[in-house]
């Protein structure tokens, strides 16, 4: 794909298609994403520019979509939302720069998702789990994993968690955040594991709530933290392996693992 409308075309469709992104996409809006879809940048130097990706619609939910080794920048409101009781979606590889809104905001009975290996670039709202505290409806969702992600000079929103549990946070790497990292409120259930905090001064909200938002449960292990403050934590999690297996990387060699690796044109293989 090189046009928005052509993105726009195939990614609304009924049918199942890998859209291969070439080249800069200047686009006006959020384009619909429906399911079956994987869109994956070519190379290193595909872009999304001046609006976003919206997964699902009200009667076509953005299941089973992968969205691989895009740059997104200038967003007029979200990157990409993952929106409408969508499940079962990637988002891998990427970087994002700031737009409007959130990078990546995950809300609406949607769940099953990973964010992995992105590169967030001094982003403000980065990523929104849950849409909203009058919205008690994702109870039972939001179930997300957040790992090897790089937020470079970001501000808030690590993510911001409502409702979601289990939400696993593992591995990232958080470097220069101007507001706080981690923040689970709204009795969510967020596990912070084995990640590298270097220069935050708050790691973590959780059982004294965050701006308006009722508390949340954290746990917390094998992070390291470095001129960083105190991760709040408190309350009993639901364990991810009861979903997953999985084995994490040494907090340590989060860094060097994540600076080289997060990102478009960083794919192993590729």
């Amino acid at each position: 794909m090189t046009s928005a409308a052509e993105l726009a075309q195939y990614a609304g469709a009924n049918t199942p298609y890998v859209i291969r992104v070439a080249g800069r996409i200047t686009v006006d809006d959020m384009i619909t994403v429906v399911a079956n879809k994987s869109i994956i940048g070519v190379g290193s130097t595909a872009e999304i520019v001046g609006g976003g990706l919206q997964l699902g619609t009200t009667t076509r939910p953005g299941d089973n979509v992968i969205i691989r080794n895009i740059t997104f920048r200038d967003a007029s409101d979200d990157s990409v939302s993952v929106h409408n009781g969508s499940r079962r979606v990637w988002i891998d590889h990427n970087d994002f720069y700031p737009g409007f809104d959130g990078s990546v905001d995950v809300k609406r009975q949607s769940t099953n998702v990973t964010v992995s290996w992105n590169r967030f670039h001094a982003t403000d709202k980065s990523m929104l789990l849950g849409h909203s505290d009058s919205f008690p409806d994702d109870i039972g969702y939001l179930k997300v994993t957040y790992h090897h992600n790089y937020f470079d000079g970001s501000n808030q929103r690590h993510p911001r968690v409502r409702f979601g549990e289990p939400v696993h946070v593992y591995n990232n790497y958080y470097r220069g955040i101007g507001l706080y990292g981690v923040a689970s409120t709204e009795n969510a259930g967020v596990l912070v594991e084995a990640n590298y905090f270097e220069d935050v001064a708050f790691p973590c909200h959780s059982v004294s709530g965050y701006a308006d938002s009722a508390p949340g449960r954290l746990a917390e292990r094998g992070n390291v933290f470095v001129r960083s403050g105190t991760c709040e934590s408190g309350g009993n999690v639901q364990d991810p392996r009861a979903y997953y297996s999985y084995t994490p990387d040494s907090a340590a060699s989060v860094p060097s693992l994540v600076t080289s690796g997060a990102g478009v044109g960083r794919i192993p293989g590729a």
